[in-house]
Formats: C-alpha cells, structure tokens, sequence
C-alpha cells in the first residue's frame, strides 16, 4: 500500500502545481483609433471620473486620442503587477516601436483597453503596418500574444524591393537560363 500512497502524494503535488501557473489566452485583438470624445461619459458632465466597461491603460495618462488595442484576455487565475507589451510597426520604418504597460488582470475573461496615446501616436490617420500585443508576467515571462499577420512576415530588403533598382541595372534573364522556356534544353536529372 505504501507505493500507492507516494504515487498519489506525487501526482497530486503535480496538478497542483501546473494549477498554480496562470494560464492566459488572448481570445482577440481590435485595434483603432479613438479620439478623446469617444471616453466621454454621461457621469463626466455631472463631476464624475471617467470611467469605461475595460480595464483601460495609457501609454500617457493625460492623454486620451491615440491609438488602441481591445484586447481581450482569459485567464486561469489572477495576474498581479503584469506588463502588456504593445510592438507596432508604422508605416515607412522598419523598426517597432516598443510601449509597456501595467495592468493587473484578473481571474477570468475581461476587456482591456491599451492605448499608445499623446504624442506616442503620430496622427488619427495613420494605421500601423503591422503589430503584437503581448502580455508579460510580473517577471518577464510572455503569457500569451497575438500579432497581426504582417507581423510574421520577414523584413524585405530594400534592395528586394525594387524602390533602387532601374530597368538598365537588372537585365532581364536569358532564354537559355531558363529551362522552361528553352525547348533545346535538356530535362533535369539527364
């Protein structure tokens, strides 16, 4: 009986451990553009704070037009003092612009509402290229993320991207270099 009674005494420190690790999902990710009209609330003409149905942070505080991210996040348990790390990517650079924010998400599925605000955004007009929203543990381990699909793709070269090249300095190709278009040439492999 004793054999059984360490096995259960392990398996049970097992889950209980993997229980203990917050698990965290981001169900979706909508990003826009906001101006400051867009907060405004009925109980903000009476004297009252703002307020919104997300838990809400701002790149800068005092700052409410900007660009956000409506992420909503599923979590196991609680996450204390964790960083929402929001990379964009504008247009005509290739490099991201890094923006970290506190949150203390709570057990469940909730809203937040993450904006790159004041003059961390340029303009209402401008969307980014590409973007990922990632969310950090107190420590600095990743979460969970989400990324828009030109986020994955890898950098083009300016070279690659013909902005430099004229139609003198990039002959065109052979027939005889291809042999598709060569009927004289012979089969691969022969």
């Amino acid at each position: 009986m004793r054999p059984y009674t360490i096995l259960i005494s392990v398996l049970v420190l097992a889950f209980a451990s993997v229980a203990t690790a917050a698990e965290v999902q981001v169900i979706r990710v909508w990003p826009d553009y906001r101006t400051s009209e867009s907060f405004t609330r009925v109980g903000e003409y009476f004297g009252g704070q703002e307020s919104t149905p997300e838990l809400l942070v701002r790149s800068q505080s005092d700052a409410r037009e900007g660009y956000y991210f409506l992420a909503r996040f599923k979590s196991s348990e609680a996450v204390p003092g964790a960083i929402l790390a929001v990379e964009t990517i504008l247009p005509g650079s290739e490099v991201a612009s890094v923006h970290f924010l506190s949150v203390d998400l709570p057990r469940g599925s909730r809203a937040v509402l993450a904006g790159l605000t004041g003059t961390d955004w340029p303009d209402a007009k401008v969307k980014p290229t590409a973007w990922r929203v990632r969310l950090l543990s107190a420590g600095g381990t990743e979460l969970a993320r989400q990324q828009s699909f030109l986020w994955a793709l890898p950098p083009v070269p300016a070279s690659a991207s013909g902005a430099e090249k004229s139609p003198e300095s990039d002959p065109a190709p052979s027939p005889a270099a291809n042999p598709a278009s060569n009927p004289d040439a012979a089969p691969a492999g022969t």
